[in-house]
């Protein structure tokens, strides 16, 4: 399963506790790889829109799934969206801030909607639940 996150993840440790956890990147990666340690997990995160999409190509020939989190590039992304529609693997969008109750521009999902459905508010039980959801869906096939 790969691990996609985009802008501004890699500074967790210094946004709002509150709406992001206390964890860093590199500690929700950690939780990710003890709660999964029989399975292959690789993380990717990316400031950049191009690079986030080029691992998102390349993903379908290499993953059994994605989980994302595009960070600010889920509200105005057309080019990443197009990227996950295209990709035809389980896809899980992850939030760790609950979306539902922050500023109105974040209301709108661009990329959620390629995805097989998202998770928001949960931090980094968020990305625990995605990768759990991608290998029941997986294991049902």
């Amino acid at each position: 399963i790969l691990v996609v996150n985009g802008t501004n993840l890699n500074l967790l440790k210094i946004r709002d506790e509150n709406k992001y956890g206390s964890l860093s990147l590199e500690d929700i990666e950690k939780e990710v790889r003890d709660a999964f340690s029989n399975d292959h997990i690789e993380f990717f995160q990316s400031n950049t829109e191009g690079e986030l999409i080029d691992q998102i190509q390349k993903a379908g020939g290499y993953f059994d799934g994605i989980v994302i989190n595009p960070g600010g590039y889920s509200h105005t992304s057309v080019a990443i969206r197009d990227a996950l529609e295209l990709t035809k693997i389980p896809k899980v969008e992850v939030h760790l801030s609950n979306l539902s109750s922050r500023e109105e521009f974040r209301q709108t999902l661009i990329t959620a909607a390629a995805c097989d459905g998202y998770i928001s508010g949960f931090k980094v039980d968020g990305y625990l639940a995605a990768v759990w959801l991608i290998k029941n869906r997986l294991a049902r096939r």
